[in-house]
């Protein structure tokens, strides 16, 4: 049945070009939820078995059914007369004549898809879905069908997107493809340009020219962290076996644990060697963890609630470390504007070790406040999401932590100084 789609030239090269795992990071107003609605429609027209089936997954189960429901309707033929799908409304499902069906879902409900098989995915707006929903979830509902994916977005940060697309460059296995609004030639030049008007640098650039490092709006550390990376003070920082390391500790139970590793070293500089993030595990699985670094250990810095008795043992955390070998220092209980202005002023006597604290420098990066669009400004509490651990974490270290002998704030505008040996170019 001809669904009324006929793709642009930047479609159909896409389609000519899709791989069994594929990503595409494109600019608004492209096509790309139009492009995917339509892959998995002609899949599942062509599947040839009776049991084929895809989903459609959005950021919110709202989302899926205000953005996609219509186009899925639309494209299959709704209203034609010849049209060979049933809909059922309740569950957002297209039923095919044939047997295959397409279903939407919301990334917000992982466990909806659990203990499905699917031959089709397609995950929409990346940027806004936690990673583990494709790792834990849905790749390995396509295994045993070997089934395709195909992952659509627009940048908004480093994130699961970023996370994907960086994978998928460096997979030939995978097609990835980035499209910029001032390369397609899709929007209207004067269009561009009033938006571009209208806009902060930041926005168009990450809104219609694809960038991943494009300021964080609200950030808190963003342009901190710019400027460390144009030092090139994230880099390879090699852990020195001569001195202690220190660490500092979000505690979580039903969330993460993120702990910091970090060593002082001569001139003031503060050295992060290692990064380590957790889910669900008791206090025994990060004893081990410290075991297995072998470092010889100074400080172990965690937040004022250790001390809190936990109903189920009657034992503080505090007192489970010590009987494990850990001794915890309590980092004093400020307020977290005052955490966070500490954190400001350590930052630019940091050194990041590129690799192993990967995911706590992005958190850096991306933490930030929530935008309120109703008041059009900047709530003044940070916004709570897959950041707050690792900088909550990086909070307690700038507070708590004993530093030797009062810093000494190395020149940002010399070359010279590099305590690891290094040239300060990026690699």
């Amino acid at each position: 049945m001809d669904t009324l789609y006929v793709p642009r030239p930047h479609q159909a090269e896409i389609e000519r070009s899709l791989a069994r795992f594929s990503v595409l990071v494109c600019h608004r107003r492209f096509g790309k939820t139009v492009l995917s609605v339509n892959r998995l429609i002609r899949a599942a027209r062509e599947a040839g078995v009776d049991d084929w089936r895809g989903a459609y997954i959005a950021p919110l189960y709202k989302q899926a059914k205000a953005v996609v429901w219509d186009y899925l309707k639309q494209y299959c033929g709704r209203g034609n007369p010849d049209c060979d799908v049933k809909f059922n409304e309740s569950e957002l499902r297209a039923d095919f004549a044939d047997g295959a069906r397409i279903r939407l879902f919301g990334a917000e409900n992982p466990d909806s898809l659990r203990g499905l098989y699917l031959d089709g995915v397609v995950f929409d707006e990346v940027a806004q879905m936690p990673y583990r929903v494709w790792s834990e979830v849905v790749r390995p509902a396509l295994s045993d069908r070997k089934g395709w994916a195909l992952f659509i977005g627009t940048p908004q940060g480093k994130n699961a997107l970023y996370e994907i697309w960086t994978r998928a460059r460096k997979n030939p296995d995978w097609f990835a493809a980035m499209y910029r609004a001032s390369e397609t030639g899709l929007l209207d030049p004067a269009e561009l340009e009033a938006a571009r008007r209208e806009m902060s640098p930041e926005e168009y650039e990450q809104e219609f020219e694809c960038s991943f490092t494009a300021a964080i709006r609200g950030a808190y550390f963003g342009s901190i962290m710019a400027d460390l990376d144009r030092q090139g003070r994230i880099t390879d920082v090699p852990h020195d076996p001569s001195l202690p390391v220190h660490t500092a500790w979000d505690l979580g139970m039903s969330d993460s644990t993120s702990i910091w590793f970090a060593q002082s070293r001569p001139g003031g500089v503060l050295a992060l060697v290692d990064y380590y993030e957790a889910h669900g595990q008791g206090l025994e699985h990060y004893a081990r963890v410290l075991d297995e670094k072998g470092y010889k250990f100074g400080q172990h810095i965690a937040p004022h609630d250790i001390r809190v008795r936990e109903l189920g043992t009657g034992k503080s955390r505090l007192e489970t470390a010590r009987s494990l070998g850990i001794r915890f220092d309590i980092c004093p209980n400020i307020p977290v504007q005052d955490g966070i202005n500490a954190v400001r002023t350590t930052l630019p006597l940091c050194w990041f070790d590129r690799n192993a604290c990967e995911r706590g420098i992005e958190a850096l990066r991306n933490y930030r406040r929530m935008f309120n669009d109703r008041m059009n400004d900047f709530s003044a509490t940070p916004l709570h999401d897959w950041t707050s651990h690792a900088v909550d974490a990086f909070r307690y270290l700038c507070v708590g932590l004993r530093q030797p002998g009062p810093a000494v704030r190395p020149s940002r505008s010399s070359n010279d100084f590099n305590p690891f040996g290094r040239s300060h170019e990026r690699p």
